[in-house]
């Protein structure tokens, strides 16, 4: 794999609820969204939807809602956080690229995660805040939600929202706008 072009991107999805946490009961990782960008061609490649099994959560009827994805889903299909990371260090290299997601949740929930678990964070600390590139590149006065983002490039939102499988491709396109507007604006 070529490093030097690639940039991971990853948009992560969490247990959640419409209101309070309830006890005993914290956010955990459900879903880690993953792609390739090449930034020399555009292409998005290796996008992957990783359904993780949350240990100290179940996903609330808001959570799938907004999500698509059930406790069922997770059950049948999700596997542990600590196998989640090892697909992100060994098939992306995460912590030899350079990494991207549409904020910082993405970047302190890893974190936060990892540390909680005590296991090795799979991911570089080179990573780009695409809500910041965009805002800057495009000289808006304020920071708009991927979806808004997608809006004002006039590129149609692909797949579902908050599907992290889905998200991670859209703000890879975003990304590429971003980093070109950046290269032709520093000539």
């Amino acid at each position: 794999m070529d490093t030097t072009n690639n940039i991971i991107i990853i948009d992560l999805e969490a247990t959640c609820w419409n209101g309070k946490i309830p006890p005993g009961q914290t956010n955990e990782i459900i879903e880690i969204g993953i792609c390739l960008l090449d930034t020399q061609t555009g292409e998005v490649t290796k996008n992957k939807g990783i359904l993780v099994k949350p240990e100290r959560s179940e996903v609330s009827p808001f959570c799938t809602e907004l999500t698509t994805i059930t406790q069922d889903l997770l059950d049948r299909e999700g596997i542990s956080f600590v196998e989640a990371c090892e697909i992100v260090r060994t098939e992306y290299q995460g912590h030899q690229l350079t990494w991207a997601s549409y904020g910082q949740y993405d970047l302190n929930m890893m974190k936060k995660q990892c540390k909680f678990r005590d296991i090795e964070y799979p991911l570089s600390q080179n990573h780009i805040n695409v809500k910041d590139l965009f805002q800057k590149t495009r000289g808006l006065r304020k920071k708009v939600g991927m979806k808004g983002a997608l809006n004002i490039l006039d590129i149609p939102l692909e797949g579902t929202h908050h599907r992290g499988v889905d998200d991670a491709k859209n703000i890879a396109k975003i990304l590429q706008w971003s980093l070109i507007k950046e290269k032709m604006t520093n000539r």
